[in-house]
């Protein structure tokens, strides 16, 4: 009973500070609100932790609390001395990537051949209408070159783990899931170079080859290093699996925040823009990847399933990219939205869909290990 208390009167101190906060935005002192809105966030994660049908919005809203730093006061998570922080992105990427490969085995590419179906819709789904959503909203947007290609690299990258949590939280076909995000995963290197060539290539230049090293550099390498840490590790490292999550959620968040004090002058200038169509993009996504799993006859619990695969995408992945072309500022912006917009929604989707379950049908189940 106190605990739920707590949580109860965070969620109250949050209710106060956001009224605080609007009564100082409508008197024009927006710009004296930096730590009110950071913990207003703060409190609103606290709050949220103690309600189970709110926990999956609590990675989110933390995130949220990165970003509100970030643009108020970007200058700590711009640099510390003469070290620039952007260089940690792909540091923390590689880790991301790594963790991703612990959890694996040669064994869970198996289910490509248990289940053909369900993989080859979801991958092919994904490689459809992400990329095609991107590149019309790219061209609606009117935004700068380098910041509406930004969009069509969000809708080139594949899937990650977050798809994979919330068809956890959605009830959904977690095996479906965990395999389309790494087949889509393994194939990003040859894909997203050549789609970004295809659909990119009028806003920006792309280097196919240079694009297609540094994502091998970001994806193939630390997985493939973690296939063998997995193959070789002993049972007294079985910690990993609980402490990786944890890890690659916090390796987000960090990214998020470094890219959002990086571009911050642009944000301020067209984020209300850039938030929208990254939102459309999104939803989209989900919208699309559902009814593209049943014009195939897919069952509910797949169609689901492939829906959060398409409309999340590894935003991080995104921003590494964006890194390694020197093009952080402009083209990482839309992915450092994507990330917490992309895990709103999913986490609002999967509690939807949690409340209305559906048998699985056998067919449908792909056994993993």
């Amino acid at each position: 009973m106190k605990k739920i208390n707590v949580f109860s009167i965070a969620l109250g101190v949050s209710a106060l500070l956001l009224l605080v906060i609007l009564v100082m935005v409508f008197s024009g002192n927006l710009g004296e609100t930096g730590l009110l809105i950071i913990a207003f966030f703060g409190f609103l994660a606290l709050g949220f932790s103690g309600f189970k049908a709110l926990k999956g919005l609590v990675f989110a809203v933390m995130i949220f609390v990165g970003v509100a730093a970030a643009l108020y006061y970007p200058q700590p998570f711009t640099s510390v001395g003469d070290f620039k922080l952007a260089a940690l992105i792909i540091p923390l990427i590689q880790i991301i990537m790594f963790g991703m490969g612990t959890t694996m085995s040669l064994k869970d590419f198996g289910a490509v051949f248990k289940s053909p179906k369900g993989v080859f819709i979801g991958v092919s789904a994904q490689l459809l209408i992400m990329p095609f959503m991107g590149y019309f909203l790219a061209q609606a947007s009117n935004f700068p070159p380098e910041i509406a290609a930004g969009i069509i690299l969000v809708g080139c990258s594949p899937s990650g783990v977050a798809s994979n949590v919330m068809a956890y939280l959605a009830n959904a076909n977690v095996a479906l899931s965990i395999t389309i995000t790494s087949i889509s995963t393994l194939l990003a290197p040859f894909i997203t170079p050549f789609f970004m060539k295809i659909f990119a290539g009028e806003f920006v230049e792309i280097e196919v080859f240079a694009m297609m090293w540094s994502i091998v550099k970001m994806i193939i390498l630390p997985i493939g290093a973690g296939l063998i840490f997995n193959k070789l590790r002993g049972e007294n490292v079985q910690w990993l699996d609980k402490a990786m999550p944890f890890v690659s959620m916090l390796a987000i968040a960090v990214i998020v925040t470094i890219i959002t004090a990086a571009g911050r002058d642009s944000l301020l200038d067209i984020g209300g823009h850039l938030m929208v169509l990254v939102l459309i993009h999104n939803l989209f996504g989900y919208l699309l990847g559902y009814w593209f799993a049943r014009l195939f006859r897919m069952s509910e619990i797949d169609a689901r399933t492939i829906s959060i695969e398409v409309g999340m995408q590894n935003g991080g992945l995104a921003s590494g990219i964006a890194y390694s072309l020197g093009k952080i500022t402009t083209m990482g912006l839309a992915p450092a939205v994507f990330g917490p917009i992309m895990n709103i929604s999913g986490s609002i989707l999967a509690s939807y869909w949690h409340k209305k379950p559906v048998q699985k049908p056998k067919e449908s189940i792909i056994k993993l290990k």
